[in-house]
């Protein structure tokens, strides 16, 4: 059944491929070295860990509604348990409805305020303390890609955050004049 409240259709999900398992194998992340991000869709689950970089965990609590437009099953922040380096967590996902920016995860970790928000179709940008660090990159199935601003100086609790908030959530988002475009083209007599 079509969740209403977001903006895609049953037929087209905005996720593709197998998001029950992440990637085989290490993200090669060109500041922090090897970074392995799991995604479980099924679970719930996300981890991220790398021999630079603390432990960063993001599980779905039980009673959370799947949603299969979110890769990790629920934006419900209620639902969802974060933990960095061992420690508790806040996340606090956006409904994600029809303008981009509503598609934002906001989360606090070690005295540190982060934000991903997509900034175009494909990306999120990552903030920490407002201040940008680099884009992400994620197809939803547990890959992931970062580019770090140059002279931004990611710490690496910055960049396993900003790996789980994009694998648990994806990137990007279309943009409002997409969606008004796509709007018009449905009405027009074909």
């Amino acid at each position: 059944m079509h969740d209403p409240s977001l903006p895609f259709s049953d037929t087209e999900p905005p996720f593709s491929g197998d998001s029950t398992a992440g990637p085989s194998g290490p993200v090669a992340d060109d500041r922090f070295g090897p970074v392995d991000v799991r995604l479980d869709a099924e679970r719930g689950t996300v981890a991220v860990a790398g021999g630079a970089l603390p432990e960063v965990r993001l599980v779905r609590g039980g009673g959370a509604k799947p949603n299969r437009y979110a890769p990790i099953g629920t934006r419900d922040g209620a639902r969802l348990t974060l933990t960095v380096d061992g420690g508790p967590a806040d996340i606090r996902p956006a409904r994600a409805w029809i303008p981009r920016r509503s598609y934002r995860v906001d989360a606090r970790a070690g005295g540190s305020r982060y934000r991903l928000v997509p900034c175009s179709a494909t990306a999120s940008r990552l903030l920490r303390d407002g201040r940008r660090l680099g884009e992400f990159t994620s197809r939803g199935d547990g890959s992931v890609a970062a580019d770090w601003l140059p002279g931004a100086d990611p710490q690496p609790q910055d960049a396993a955050v900003g790996y789980a908030l994009a694998a648990a959530f994806g990137t990007g988002g279309r943009s409002l004049g997409d969606l008004l475009v796509d709007i018009v083209d449905a009405l027009l007599p074909g």
